[in-house]
């Protein structure tokens, strides 16, 4: 079992692959890669989208208005960002910020599903239709489904999925967004709940031992399998 520093320096891994990401077109038209950002430990985790012109420009998820309003959603439950950990599905913005294409989301969701892992959140937040029916592998919309956890395996980590409304789609809505605050206040009695049980990890198969062969000297990357 990994102890909190190591999970929160394998994630710093993690960050320092993801700048470098060149598996899909869009590092040809980024600013910058929007990791996702707030505390490694934290029990509640946030998922939407895709970055932003100002997310992309500064390198932080949601910081224009829907981020405020976040902000001040987690305000009114007693907490803030430092308490809770923001991503979104892609780490780089699509051009005029379009729908993710599935080939993007394809090439992102390890890094996606490696967050998840390291993070260990009780809740995962999915904010809006986008993220909703790609974590859960389902086209129910968000309107039949907000404010209804129910407990799903995000990568390799079961956790209770509490879909949400997107904050940008509250900004101008009084109904939507008093739906949202309705759902955001019931936050705090599902992290009461704690971690659903995790799978049972499966032991590789070990494969037969085979002969040792006598090799040339390699270098030490290659040796450590970096290659």
């Amino acid at each position: 079992m990994r102890s909190a520093s190591e999970r929160r320096e394998l994630l710093k891994g993690v960050y320092d692959e993801a700048r470098g990401c060149i598996a899909c077109q869009l590092h040809e038209t980024r600013t910058t890669v929007v990791f996702g950002a707030g505390n490694a430990d934290a029990d509640l985790m946030f998922i939407g989208e895709a970055p932003g012109a100002n997310e992309d420009r500064m390198g932080l998820p949601f910081v224009g208005q829907a981020g405020k309003l976040l902000d001040r959603l987690l305000g009114e439950i007693e907490m803030d960002r430092k308490d809770v950990f923001i991503a979104n599905t892609l780490k780089c913005r699509p051009p005029d910020n379009r729908d993710p294409y599935p080939h993007e989301l394809e090439a992102c969701q390890e890094y996606l599903f490696r967050q998840v892992d390291l993070i260990e959140p009780v809740v995962i937040c999915t904010l809006g239709n986008f993220s909703t029916k790609l974590l859960r592998g389902d086209a129910t919309g968000i309107s039949r489904l907000h404010g209804q956890p129910e407990l799903r395996e995000v990568g390799p980590r079961t956790v209770r999925l509490y879909p949400l409304y997107h904050p940008a789609a509250a900004l101008y809505t009084p109904s939507t967004l008093e739906a949202l605050r309705a759902d955001f206040h019931r936050l705090p009695e599902l992290l009461a709940l704690g971690a659903p049980p995790q799978p049972t990890p499966i032991d590789p198969v070990p494969e037969p031992a085979e002969p040792a062969l006598e090799s040339p000297a390699l270098p030490q990357a290659q040796q450590l399998g970096l290659f």
